[in-house]
């Protein structure tokens, strides 16, 4: 049987993190912990990730990550708006390196023309700004929610990459 794709993503960012001396935190919606659960999988993992918020409510976004008010009322939790937010808030909070974030609709309700079932907002913050990603995914719940997590993963490992190709 082969290797889960959230730990293998997860394993490879921590052994570049710390390898390049960096932490990383979290902030969830959608996934509800699963990428932080990923992350602590492996031993080791306190030597670089700093911590998560599963902000699953508007409140938590706002209370726990500082995203504004007014952001979550003119954009909606499921936004590039609010992915920023998030990111952005988590690592501030956690005085992380970078920080990644995942807000989305994962199904199988809750979606409208607007902002179909599957719609995913990734972030990621570091030092050089924040990168945001739309994605809609076409699984089910469980297979957004885990697809979510994979990009998520995939996304903080391309950034801190890219971070040392330009830096080194």
């Amino acid at each position: 049987m082969s290797e889960d794709p959230l730990v293998e993503l997860a394993r490879r960012l921590q052994a570049t993190c710390l390898d390049r001396g960096l932490t990383v935190a979290l902030a969830e919606s959608c996934t509800g912990g699963l990428v932080a659960a990923a992350v602590t999988e492996t031993p080791g993992s306190s030597g670089f990730f700093a911590g998560g918020v599963v902000s699953y409510a508007d409140s938590a976004k706002r209370d726990l990550l500082g995203v504004p008010p007014d952001v979550l009322a003119a954009h909606g939790a499921v936004s590039a708006q609010v992915a920023r937010a998030m990111a952005e808030g988590a690592r501030d909070r956690f005085g992380a390196s970078l920080a990644g974030s995942v807000t989305g609709i994962a199904g199988p309700d809750g979606g409208s023309p607007d902002k179909p079932v599957g719609l995913t907002y990734l972030g990621v913050a570091d030092e050089r700004g924040v990168d945001v990603r739309r994605i809609v995914w076409t699984g089910d719940r469980a297979a957004n929610r885990r697809d979510s997590g994979v990009a998520l993963l995939e996304l903080l490992l391309d950034r801190v990459l890219a971070t040392a190709a330009t830096t080194g």
